[in-house]
């Protein structure tokens, strides 16, 4: 289910569709989803979003995932709050608008993974430009404890890591290395591996062990 019929929320529901999976869009505006349905065959439902009422009745209850995609914070973090408490959805997505706005979504209130594009931008950037220094690109997880974080790190010359092998690392039991991107092609990471100078090295971390595996990847 996807809150909001914006250029956003539509994109992603035709993505979605066209990837086979069963798609509900539920938008306030009932001259929008009368424009918009001819054009794409998934279901619609015309209501507020941020009315429990109206959710319960679009069938919020039986989605997998649910998308806050509105071009409102505050409406997408109600949404993401009802969908989590009010409903058990499993998986709660929610779009950040304003980047300050960004330290609420969290699993206070009920955002599983957060996506704020100029945060996503700055840190594609970072990890284009940046050699030798741990770079965030997504929040996965909104756990007290931070949540799961996916970073990349690019070996420079002095990285104690260069020359050794993965099991060598003795990376954090709450950590893992998830893939080596070597002359741009994706190495899958062994125990056997051995890193190199120039490698990017992406990881799943946690508040807990980003520091951990920082020293290890970088020495600082």
């Amino acid at each position: 289910m996807i809150a909001g019929a914006g250029n956003v929320g539509t994109f992603i529901a035709s993505d979605l569709h066209e990837a086979g999976h069963d798609v509900l869009v539920i938008e306030q505006d009932p001259d929008l989803v009368a424009r918009l349905r001819p054009s794409l065959d998934i279901e619609w439902y015309a209501a507020d979003a941020c009315e429990v009422s109206s959710l319960y009745a679009a069938g919020m209850a039986d989605a997998d995932v649910v998308v806050s995609a509105t071009g409102d914070d505050e409406d997408n973090l109600v949404i993401s709050l009802l969908a989590k408490q009010e409903f058990a959805v499993p998986r709660v997505v929610a779009r950040v608008n304003h980047p300050k706005n960004r330290w609420l979504f969290n699993e206070a209130w009920g955002v599983d993974v957060s996506v704020s594009t100029p945060h996503l931008l700055t840190a594609l950037v970072e990890e284009a430009v940046s050699v030798g220094s741990l770079v965030r690109l997504l929040q996965l997880e909104g756990g007290r404890g931070g949540g799961a974080r996916l970073v990349e790190v690019t070996l420079a010359e002095d990285s104690p890591a260069a020359g050794c092998s993965i099991a060598d690392l003795e990376v954090p039991r709450d950590a893992t290395i998830v893939a080596v991107v070597r002359d741009t092609h994706v190495v899958v990471p062994r125990g056997d591996t051995v890193l190199d100078t120039g490698d990017e090295v992406l990881a799943l971390v946690t508040a807990d062990s980003e520091d951990v595996v920082r020293s290890l990847l970088t020495g600082g």
